[in-house]
């Protein structure tokens, strides 16, 4: 496996969004595009505090999992 670096994206400079689902009482992520194609996903209670990062791969992959009801007994 290639070992990945790590990088730093400001925030402030993202695109965030919410789902249309998003819960009246705010219980929610969100998530912005990043420039490589990539995902950051942050918790829309606490805007500043980190978020993660994921490749455009590793989002790839996370959707697919979804799509295919892997994650259904969480």
């Amino acid at each position: 496996m290639e070992k990945q670096e790590l990088y730093t994206v400001d925030s402030t400079t993202l695109v965030w969004q919410k789902s249309s689902l998003t819960a009246n009482n705010g219980e929610c992520f969100e998530l912005a595009p990043l420039p490589d194609g990539g995902v950051a996903v942050r918790d829309s209670k606490n805007p500043d505090h980190p978020h993660l990062c994921f490749t455009a791969g590793e989002w790839a992959a996370f959707k697919g999992g979804m799509a295919l009801g892997d994650f259904d007994n969480l």
